[in-house]
Formats: C-alpha cells, structure tokens, sequence
C-alpha cells in the first residue's frame, strides 16, 4: 500500500490555494474598480509594445567635439547609457539601436514615450556657470495712441542715459512691488526680483518718473514707433557687459527665445556644441513663472558633469531637490569664485544680491535648471539644484537624478526628427500569431482526448489555468511594473503551451507505468507523482536557466521573449503543484477513474497491466495461465501412461 501522505489526504488545501491566488491576482487587477462592473473592462489592458501599439520613434545624430565621425566606440557607450536611462523609467519594449555610423533610433511605446526618448538624447553634462548679463527676451515700447511730448521733455528724459533703453521703462513700471520688497530669497525663484531692482537702480526712473516721460521713450533712437515688442540687447540687461566677449554679445543680441526656430539652433550655426562648450562663454533662454523668457549670458563652466559625485533626490522640507559632491581642482575653482561672488555682489545685511553676477545658473546640457540662485557664502565641495520657485516634484527630481547617475554621453546628439509610429503592421502580425496560437492549442486538446481520453480533462483544464495565471500576470506588471508587450513576447507566451503540456504528459505517463506495474490507481497516483515531480523540476530548471542566460545576454526583442518564457515557465511549476496533481487524486477517488474504466485513459487492460498480486513474487504477465497449461498436460500425459 502506497504511504500516506500530505497531498494524498489533502489535495483540497493546494486547489484551495490555487483558488485564492486567483482571487488575489484578480483583485489586485481590478484595483479600485472592484465594485464598479463597469470599469473593469479598463482594468484588463496590458501595456503593448511599439510594434503593437502607438509610440515615439527619435533619431539623433551624434555631434562630436571636434566634427568628424563618431568614433563607434564613443557610438556603443552612448546607446548603453540610453538604455540604461530608459529602463530607469520602469518602460519596457524600448530600443535603443545604431543606425549607420553617427545615428540612434531610440523608439519607445506608450504614453510618456517622447518625454523619455527626448530625456536620452540630453548629454546630462551639469554645468555650474556664472550669470553676467540677464535681460527680459522683448521689450515693450509706448503704444502709438500715446500724445507726443513736448520737444522740451524728450531731453529731459534723456538726461539719466545718452540712449534710454525701452526695458527701463518696462521694468519701472513692472517692478513696482518687487522694489518694495528688493530681498530675494536664496531659492532658485529670487533671480528675477533682483535682477529687476538691479535694472532699475542702473538706468531706469522712478515709477511716477516712468510714468510721466514714457512717450519720450518712444520717440528715442532705436525705440519701436507703437506698442509691438522688440528683441531686447546687451543695453537693456543688467549685469556687467563689459564681460562679454564680441562673440557673445553678438549671439546675445540676436537670439530671440520666442522664435519659431528653437534657440539652440539659433546658438548651433554648424558649430558642434556651441550652446554648451564648457570652454567659452554661452547665451541661453529660461521661461521664468509669471515673468516669461529671459535671456543669459553666462561664463565658461566652473564645474562639469564630470566632477560630480554622490548625486541623489532628496526630500527636504521645501520640497525634493537633486544634491551632488563636487571632487578634484572644479572644488577648488568653485570654491574661489564663489567666495569673490558672495563677497563683492552679496549684501548680508539685506539678504539680497546686488547684482546678478552674484547668480551661479545651473546647466544641464545648455539648459537652466530653475532660476540661477544667488551665492550667499562660498561653496566648493557640495550643491543642489533646487528646480527653481516652484521646486521639484518627486517624479523630477528622480528622473534628473538618474539622468546624472546613469552616466554623461560621451557625445552630443541633434534630434534629427520625431515620429509617431501606428500598429497597423503589428496588428497584422498579431493576429496571424494568435491565429497560429489557436490552432497549436487546439491540436493539443485533441491529441489528449484521443491518446489520453479522459485525462484530457485535466490536460486542458491546467491549459485553461495556466494562461489565466499568465495572463493575469502580464496585467499586474504592465499595471504596476510598465511592462509592455511585444511580439516577441507574445511568442515566448505560446511557447508556454507546449512547456504546460510537456509537464501533464510527463505525469500521466509516469502514472500509467505504475498502472502498466499493476498498482491501484491511488497507489500509481502518488508513486508517479513521486517519479514524475523529479523530470519535472529538471525540466522546468534548465527552461528557466535559459530563459535567465537569454534576457541577461541579449537586448530588445529577444529579451522580451526570454521575459514570458521565464515567466511562463514559474507559472507551469506552479499549476502542476497546485492543479495538475490535486486534481488527479480526487480523480483517482471516484468510480470513473478508480475503476479504470476504458474512456478514462487509465484502463488497465488496454494499458496491458499485469494481473494483481499478492505474496512474496510478482509473476510475470502469462505466467498463470503457462502454469495452469504444464500442469493440465502433465496430468493428461500421466493418465495415458497408466
């Protein structure tokens, strides 16, 4: 008689636990939708990948230093990096693959793709620059329906400058309340208040004066003849542009932040990198809340990307920041130069800077990152970026911390164009391989009803289990995971039938041997069950080790079929242990199949069991009846002798 155990007594405890996993799983994809029936179908949706689903195709062109061709190398660091950078995202089914020598396809699916795939073509190289020169993008002139003054005024208008400039006036007038409270605080927001006052204190009146002179303004030299916004100058910034190079006066003069051309093509001109070599002095565009586009001038980089260290999100009481070390001579440097900046342009006894070189902006690949701060007291070895008056949100702050964490490109790259990409090819290819999908599956249930006849059952309810448990899956990760599915991943999920049923017949066929041995089936039942768990396991092992080889070592679509196949392999273990051999001891429990009856699939006479014994010694099949014949003609033979 077969041992007594665990599962043998109790195969209701592992359907039980079947049964609440599903429940769970179920619930967790229904989420908040559980007691409204009619956003579950809303509930169901899995993430699709790009070639089943719209999504962002972007190729950039790599610029290197000093023009030329990109040295492949440089090319295969550089798509690491973005694929690290997108998998930090928590996306998946993103590529990121080299096309001819010096450009990158990066194609990302789903919502949020451009922000990621504009997020990998950044050279996340932080700048720490000094601010020279800030000036509102346009200024204002009088509007045209202004009565002319008297030619005794326009003089006297004159008098504080030989050329008042349009902005003076804008910013008497606009900066009112910020004269009455001149202190900025030391967050990122301050810049303009105090870049405001600092253009009124060098060349603009009072606001009554302003106010009285304005048409004067008009009628000045180079001032618009109506009310239309000009492109402001070095003359109408506040700073010292004194420290402008040529080049950089020019550049400044005619950029224009608003244009429809961006401003970095404006600064490019064909030469590589010009908006953010780290060597020279640069110009730049920030949209600052409740103030619009301003324009920099800014000095050569005090500290790069490259001499950062520790750099982390962090949570402060205003809100999340990005922190980061400073290491080697740009300590130094920055320690030096923020010591004359708090010393010369910072006035501790009214908390606010007396100029905007008293500014340190903050620069990631040619962009401000919030307002430049003011330097209250020198700093070298630490800093933060703080996002500016409105901070950082967590979501931010992680994302530019990844950024800078995940490595600085070692080229440039321009975004040559972006596109959307349809499903309509995907689609196609889907529905071919679902089609292909069914008539596998259904030529598995056919060939276990017709060689394992009423084992078929189980063999196609553990089908049933094990795509439902697949399935369920894929859900919860593209719901809380942003896993996405591709096609290749969709082929490592059919692949799985063929492991579900590799495991059922490895069972049943264990289990017919011991029929075949002439054990009772509740006895063949554990016994199989014993010898089949081993084949199982094994087989399930090597699956899985592959699985883990193939997604470690490859990239894109082939590790989004290793993915599923890994997947779809722990989800075979498990249905084998909690359905497959639960099921078939309560099975083996009932007449149908205890009995062996012949359209159970475990009957005995078709299976050529040998007959049931007892005893020391087990005969062999046709023993007995060998047995029975030597004796009748022994007996026949004697009585012919007598």
């Amino acid at each position: 008689m077969a041992p007594r155990s665990a599962s043998t007594s109790h195969p209701g405890r592992y359907l039980t636990a079947l049964v609440v996993l599903l429940i769970v799983m179920l619930a967790s994809v229904l989420g908040g939708n559980i007691i409204k029936p009619a956003d579950w179908r809303k509930s169901f949706k899995v993430g699709l990948g790009l070639d089943l689903s719209s999504g962002t195709s972007v190729t950039l062109k790599a610029v290197p230093p000093h023009g030329g061709t990109p040295n492949q190398g440089e090319m295969a660091k550089a798509i690491q990096i973005m694929t690290n950078r997108v998998e930090a995202t928590g996306l998946t089914g993103s590529t990121v693959v080299q096309q001819g020598t010096n450009e990158i396809v990066v194609s990302v699916p789903g919502a949020g793709a451009q922000k990621v795939a504009t997020l990998v073509g950044e050279t996340a190289l932080l700048r720490l620059r000094q601010v020279l020169l800030m000036a509102p993008n346009t200024t204002t002139g009088a509007a045209a329906t202004t009565p002319a003054p008297s030619a005794s005024s326009a003089p006297k208008t004159g008098s504080g400058s030989s050329s008042p400039s349009p902005s003076s006036s804008a910013s008497a007038s606009s900066s009112a309340s910020a004269s009455s409270s001149p202190s900025p605080s030391s967050s990122g927001g301050s810049s303009k208040a105090a870049g405001a006052s600092k253009t009124g204190a060098n060349s603009t009146p009072s606001p009554g004066t302003s106010a009285s002179t304005s048409p004067a303004v008009s009628a000045s030299p180079g001032a618009p003849a109506s009310g239309k916004a000009t492109l402001s100058t070095t003359a109408d910034g506040s700073g010292d542009p004194a420290l402008l190079k040529p080049a950089t006066v020019k550049l400044f003069d005619e950029l224009n932040c608003t244009a429809r051309q961006g401003w970095k093509q404006q600064i490019y001109r064909g030469v590589p990198n010009a908006w953010d070599n780290p060597k020279v002095q640069t110009v730049t565009c920030f949209k600052a809340p409740g103030v619009g586009w301003e324009k920099y001038a800014l000095s050569p980089a005090v500290v790069q990307g490259s001499d950062l260290t520790g750099v982390q999100a962090v949570d402060q009481q205003t809100g999340w920041v990005v922190t980061f070390g400073v290491k080697g001579p740009a300590a130094n440097a920055l320690g030096a130069l923020t010591t004359t900046m708090s010393t010369a342009y910072y006035n501790k006894s009214t908390g606010s800077a007396t100029s905007p070189l008293d500014y340190l902006a903050i620069v990631l690949d040619g962009v401000l990152q919030g307002s430049p701060p003011q330097v209250q007291s020198p700093i070298s070895t630490s800093g933060q970026i703080n996002g500016g008056a409105g901070g950082f949100s967590q979501a931010q702050a992680t994302t530019l911390a990844d950024v800078l964490k995940y490595g600085s490109l070692p080229l440039s790259f321009h975004n040559l164009y972006t596109s959307s990409v349809s499903a309509s090819l995907g689609a196609d290819q889907l529905s071919a391989g679902l089609f292909a999908a069914m008539v596998g599956l259904l030529l598995v249930v056919i060939y276990s009803f017709l060689y394992y006849r009423g084992l078929g059952v189980v063999s196609v309810l553990s089908l049933a289990i094990a795509a439902s448990v697949s399935y369920l899956s894929v859900i919860l990760l593209s719901k809380y995971e942003a896993f996405t599915l591709s096609l290749a991943g969709i082929a490592g999920l059919i692949v799985a039938i063929g492991i579900t049923a590799d495991s059922f017949i490895v069972y049943f066929e264990r289990l017919r041997d011991e029929v075949r041995e002439g054990k009772s089936l509740r006895a063949a039942v554990e016994r199989g069950w014993v010898r089949a768990r081993r084949t199982i396991l094994v087989s399930d092992t090597v699956s899985f080790l592959a699985a883990l080889l193939l997604y470690i070592l490859s990239a894109s679509d082939v590790r989004s079929f290793a993915f599923t196949l890994g997947l779809t392999t722990l989800v075979d273990v498990l249905v084998v242990f909690l359905f497959t051999k639960p099921m078939i001891t309560l099975l083996a429990r009932t007449e149908f199949y205890g009995q062996g009856h012949r359209l159970s699939g475990l009957d005995p006479a078709r299976l050529g069991a040998r007959a049931p014994w007892r005893g020391g010694r087990r005969p062999a099949v046709g023993t007995a009846s060998a047995t029975t014949a030597s004796s009748t003609t022994r007996t026949s033979t004697t009585t012919r002798e007598a």
